[in-house]
C-alpha cells in the first residue's frame, strides 16, 4: 500500500477514535519497511503475534527511537522468555499456569511487563482464555504475581455475532474489569472496533483497516 494511503487510513481512524481509546497497529505479516512508514506518521505502538517475526523487525528498526511493542498472539509456554525480553506488554495471558511461568521468568530477567488477561465470554472453540468466573476465583493469586503488572482484560468476539451481540460481549468485559479494579481494556479489531469503543475499550487492535490486506 502506498505511504499516502497509509497516512489517509491512519488519519481516518484517529479522527474516529475517541479518548481514551488508543490505536495498537497490528503489524504482524507486515514488512519492517511498512512499520518504518507508520513510525514516520507518528505511530509508536505495534502488535505482533509471532516472536521470530517480531525479533527480525525489531532488529531492522533498532536505530529508531524506542517503540512500544505489544505481544497479542497466543503465547506458548516455551516462548515465554523470548516474549518477555522483546515485548513490554502482553495481551494474551490466558491461564494461571502461564501467568505463574511469566512471573518466575520475569523475576529472573528483572522485567516488569504489563499484562492483560484474556477472557472468553462466549463459547469459541478457536480461542483460549479464562472463563469469567474462573478469572474472579484466580484473581487474588494473579494480582499478587509480582513483578507482573496487571493492567487490564483482553477479549476477542467470536465470528458470526451481530453488532449488538458484540457490543454486549464487550460490555461484559468492561464490567468484569471494573469489578477487578482494572482500568484498561484490549477490545476490538478492524471488523468490530466501533462496538468495542462504545463499550469502553482503551486499546483497539487494528491491522487490515490500517495497513490494508496482508499479502
Amino acid at each position: 500500500m502506498p505511504a499516502d494511503a497509509l497516512a489517509q487510513r491512519l488519519e481516518t481512524l484517529q479522527e474516529q477514535l475517541p479518548p481514551p481509546a488508543r490505536l495498537l497497529a497490528v503489524s504482524k505479516g507486515q514488512p519492517a519497511a511498512r512499520l518504518r512508514e507508520a513510525v514516520a506518521l507518528g505511530l509508536r505502538s505495534f502488535g505482533e503475534s509471532r516472536l521470530q517475526e517480531a525479533q527480525a523487525k525489531q532488529a531492522e528498526l533498532a536505530e529508531l527511537e524506542p517503540l512500544d511493542w505489544h505481544f497479542i498472539g497466543r503465547l506458548q509456554a516455551n516462548k515465554a522468555r523470548g516474549v518477555l525480553r522483546h515485548f513490554g506488554t502482553i495481551h494474551s495471558v490466558d491461564s494461571l499456569p502461564l501467568a505463574e511461568r511469566l512471573q518466575r521468568i520475569a523475576a529472573e530477567e528483572q522485567l516488569s511487563p504489563r499484562v492483560f488477561f484474556q477472557v472468553k465470554f462466549r463459547p469459541d472453540p478457536g480461542k483460549t482464555g479464562f472463563e469469567p468466573r474462573e478469572l474472579e476465583q484466580c484473581w487474588p493469586r494473579l494480582r499478587a504475581l509480582e513483578p507482573l503488572v496487571p493492567v487490564g482484560l483482553m477479549t476477542i468476539a467470536p465470528l458470526g455475532l451481530e453488532a449488538d451481540q458484540r457490543f454486549g460481549l464487550f460490555q461484559d468485559c468492561a464490567a468484569l474489569a471494573a469489578t477487578l479494579g482494572l482500568k484498561e481494556l484490549s477490545m476490538g479489531m478492524s471488523s468490530d472496533w466501533p462496538e468495542a469503543v462504545r463499550a469502553g475499550s482503551t486499546w483497539v487492535r487494528i491491522g487490515s483497516a490500517l495497513f490494508g490486506p496482508r499479502a
